[in-house]
């Protein structure tokens, strides 16, 4: 999947935080998907091909808002 089919859902490219894309942020796929960004959890072992990252709930919230859910 490229970058451009992502479209970013929480934070401000190019703001005075996260301007980097180091920081957590949910993103929405061209298929409708939701792919998150965050720190790497090793809660447990996910299965092969998944992952674990960690959110705050705050971005959470915002991705909510932008989706109008």
């Amino acid at each position: 999947m490229s970058r451009e089919e992502l479209t970013r859902l929480t934070g401000n490219v190019g703001g005075p935080n996260c301007d980097d894309d180091d920081c957590p942020n949910i993103y929405k796929t061209a298929s409708g998907s939701i792919v998150v960004q965050g720190d790497v959890s090793d809660a447990f072992q996910p299965p092969a091909g998944e992952g674990l990252v960690e959110i705050p709930e705050s971005v959470l919230r915002e991705a909510f808002r932008a989706l109008g859910w």
